[in-house]
């Protein structure tokens, strides 16, 4: 078993440590077990643990003694105890001090599994999460683009195999996957780096417009010109311009476009003489650009020019993967500039965000991780946080939760559970919608200790 979870057993009746770690090791994890406290903090000491069993009532070292040395320790370690001394006072001390929980004797060994397996999916989670920021960290310090998707890592690398190479580049794909980033990504890696990076959008201006911000014009060129105005085209000299969408420029702008691109001069409107520039062109479209050809939208000359090297960006439904390290990246990101303390997305939602197709791409998880953060009044963001067709996915999809599909169980409480949020906690109310009497909602609400 891959990266088995680690547990350590401790109790001093020598009978109930064998039938724990007989049915423990069955499930599948890796098993030390001790027979008093004191050698278990020296266990703790030498070995890292993902789950203590520990007996609360022991000779010298007790339970919470161990308890309280795990959370210092290691925080994330999660601590279940077992006694035969089970009261409410007890279970109340153990969970302020952090225990996962509590079991009492004579247990029942299927309980024991059960609540065994849960822990050890919350000791998953909580590795998955760091292991996803420890990435992240790695990731932002090498380039300025998120991802762990190899189909985006190669794209990354042909961008930095042709970034010193100063030939045109045309991106595609649609829009909010990221094409103006892997632009500047190209910049950055090339000769030009210390240059302008200037970036228009041609679908953004009219043709005239465009064609005054491109190429500028001369003092007097027209009426209100009392100035000379350089072109985008000429600041961006000894730099990169990055034109998107390009595929929404005029005929005309193409003319002139041609022209600049081939012979590397143009003259700003209103001018006589020819202006010299040195610039990269890197061109961007959300378009199938053949088929615009094949219409007699886009010029195949211009198209040759540009192409030099195409990028195509797949869509984010189609690198998964890379939700969740781009969900970490906006979670620190916005609680950053909104001052929030949000650092961890619930697994519900995760599940939601990993099922959703994304029409809008990267651009549109950005805005729905901003969106909870604003709206979050924990460290946790939760369904509840989602826009409303989302919220209404989180209850249709039928999710993996930890590889396994949830059970019938699972799926009960967590659509009583959206009912009742949507109605605001009126059980009357959400008894109707689910069509049972208050009485059996209750006693569902009991059952999966959702009284909170």
């Amino acid at each position: 078993m891959k990266n088995k979870i680690k547990l350590l057993i401790v109790d001093d009746e020598k009978i109930a440590v064998k039938n724990l770690e007989y049915i423990l090791k069955k499930e599948g994890y890796e098993i030390k077990t001790t027979l008093n406290g004191r050698n278990a903090l020296k266990l703790l000491s030498g070995y890292e643990f993902d789950i203590v069993l520990t007996d609360l009532k022991m000779n010298r070292v007790d339970g919470m003694q161990i308890l309280k040395r795990c959370k210092e320790s290691n925080p994330d370690l999660e601590v279940i105890m077992i006694t035969g001394y089970a009261t409410v006072e007890t279970a109340i001390e153990a969970m302020k001090h952090g225990a996962y929980h509590y079991i009492a004797k004579p247990f029942n060994l299927d309980e024991v599994r059960k609540v065994v397996r849960e822990a050890s999916e919350k000791v998953r989670l909580k590795k998955e999460n760091r292991q996803l920021r420890e990435s992240l960290e790695k990731i932002t310090d090498r380039v300025r683009i998120i991802t762990q998707d190899p189909r985006m890592l190669r794209i990354l690398d042909t961008a930095g195999d042709v970034a010193p190479t100063d030939c045109n580049i045309l991106i595609t794909g649609e829009s909010g996957t990221g094409k103006e980033l892997v632009a500047r990504y190209v910049h950055l890696y090339s000769k030009r780096s210390e240059g302008p990076f200037i970036a228009v959008n041609c679908g953004a201006f009219s043709e005239g417009l465009l064609i005054n911000e491109l190429l500028g014009h001369e003092k007097g060129a027209f009426t209100g010109a009392p100035f000379l105005k350089k072109g985008l085209v000429e600041v961006a000299s000894k730099g990169t311009l990055f034109l998107d969408e390009i595929t929404e420029m005029s005929p005309a702008m193409q003319i002139k476009l041609l022209r600049v691109v081939q012979e590397r001069e143009y003259q700003r409107v209103g001018g006589t003489e020819p202006v010299k520039v040195d610039v990269r062109f890197i061109a961007a479209t959300n378009r199938n650009i053949q088929e615009v050809i094949e219409n007699g939208e886009f010029r195949q000359d211009l198209y040759y020019r540009l192409n030099v090297v195409t990028l195509h960006l797949p869509p984010l439904s189609e690198r998964k993967g890379d939700i969740p390290l781009l969900c970490y990246h906006f979670l620190k990101k916005y609680s950053s500039i909104m001052g929030k303390d949000v650092s961890d997305i619930s697994d519900d939602m995760s599940g939601v965000l990993n099922s959703y197709n994304f029409p809008g791409n990267v651009r549109e998880l950005e805005n729905i991780i901003e969106r909870g953060i604003a709206l979050s009044k924990g460290k946790t963001l939760e369904t509840i946080h989602l826009p409303d067709d989302l919220r209404e996915l989180s209850i249709r999809t039928f999710r993996k939760r930890g590889g396994k599909v949830p059970s019938l169980e699972a799926q009960e409480k967590a659509y009583i559970q959206w009912v009742l949020k949507e109605v605001g906690g009126n059980k009357s109310k959400a008894a109707q919608i689910l069509e049972i009497d208050r009485v059996s909602l209750w006693r569902k609400i009991k059952r999966y200790e959702m009284e909170k």
